[in-house]
């Protein structure tokens, strides 16, 4: 084999933003995963926000290129200085909207430049698309998401959004479910392994994990909380624009005692010190975060958003719900029944170790692009 051939492919990822949440989560695992066999560039739309890299293992080769500007209007000559830009990869991989200007550039000159093949990930949506897509933008991901390699999407939803509304033929589609390391969820996490945390006596904690985002619309969780403030204490794990606005939520609500820690990595260190976890987005599709929650044994209490109720096992079900003064209730059930929590604790944790293992994700993802590489077995 020639050595130009040994040689790991080149992979470029192109984010709308690579602070840390869930796809990045993912990509950056597969990164780690793969160590050598691959060589990493990243580039954001937003080059403000790289906080995701800080999770790269420092072993792993990447780069962070200065790219020509992802964002901004339709122009023909931005789109070929970005077309030209992706030229001197093997293997190009969008993620979301805010990269949706380098899939119509590759789309643009894909065939005059002869750029490498694309694969777009589509995981979800922002605030502004979070109660109905735009119709301008489903055209524009229509016109774009012509002539890439596939489309890859982790929810059933969006499994059938990619095929109705951006008419993608289901050769293109590929469901791939994201999946954790369930194993290490199993470990009891040491009791000061959330930094601040002060349990109140007599008091269980309802926690979450999320970007503190308007989309994930934590103040709803605040107000949920608050109903049963005399039984219920509320940890919020991450970090974003919303800190503020939460945090004058709680003291509105009397939730005096709402724990705020930031970001903290690896979760399974300490999700296991929930008692219930909650998601009140007003969006999503598949939340990581769920799955950490459902391989700790936790029980599960989420507005029905994306494909949570199928995502939790079925005895869970109940208790993802429409709205808000639904949300408190369900809160208020499972802290009145600790044989009720325990049970479905259990009964998340088969579920996720059955269906959501890291294993299976890793496979997936290495087979596409392994195809798209031509060398099938090059990330294996």
């Amino acid at each position: 084999m020639a050595e130009a051939d040994r040689r790991p492919p080149r992979l470029l990822h192109v984010h709308g933003s690579f602070s840390l949440g869930g796809k990045e989560a993912r990509a950056v695992r597969l990164m780690n995963l793969w160590g050598k066999r691959a060589h990493h560039s990243i580039v954001s739309a937003a080059p403000q926000l790289m906080s995701a890299r800080d999770a790269i293992d420092p072993a792993i080769e990447v780069e962070f290129p200065d790219p020509p500007p992802m964002a901004g209007k339709p122009a023909l000559g931005r789109y070929k200085a970005i077309a030209q830009f992706l030229s001197g990869f093997d293997l190009i991989l969008s993620y979301n909207w805010g990269a949706m200007d380098a899939v119509m550039a590759h789309r643009l000159h894909q065939k005059s430049l002869r750029l490498p093949p694309l694969i777009h990930h589509e995981d979800g949506f922002n605030a502004d698309e979070a109660n109905g897509l735009k119709a301008r933008r489903n055209l524009y991901r229509r016109l774009a998401l012509r002539r890439v390699e596939a489309l890859v999407v982790p929810s059933i939803q969006l499994e059938h959004l990619a095929r109705k509304t951006w008419r993608q033929p289901a050769s293109k589609v590929h469901l791939i479910r994201n999946g954790i390391d369930t194993a290490r969820y199993a470990e009891t996490p040491a009791s000061d392994a959330i930094p601040g945390l002060g349990r109140t006596p007599g008091k269980l904690v309802v926690g979450t994990l999320a970007g503190l985002r308007p989309v994930k619309n934590i103040p709803r969780l605040v107000r949920a909380v608050a109903a049963h403030r005399d039984r219920l204490q509320l940890v919020v794990v991450g970090e974003g624009p919303e800190r503020n606005a939460i945090f004058a939520e709680a003291q509105a609500n009397g939730l005096d005692d709402i724990c705020m820690v930031g970001f903290l990595s690896e979760p399974w260190r300490f999700i296991g010190l929930f008692d219930i976890f909650a998601l009140s987005s007003d969006s999503e599709q598949f939340p990581i975060s769920l799955v950490e929650a459902m391989a700790a044994g936790l029980p599960i209490a989420s507005t029905d958003v994306g494909d949570v109720a199928t995502m939790v096992a079925p005895e869970n079900r109940p208790f993802v719900v429409p709205d808000e003064p639904a949300l408190a209730d369900a809160l208020g059930a499972l802290a009145a029944d600790p044989a009720l929590r325990n049970r479905l604790g259990e009964a998340n944790r088969h579920r996720a170790r059955r269906d959501f293992t890291e294993e299976a994700m890793v496979a997936a993802y290495s087979a596409l692009y392994g195809q798209a590489l031509s060398s099938p077995h090059i990330l294996r």
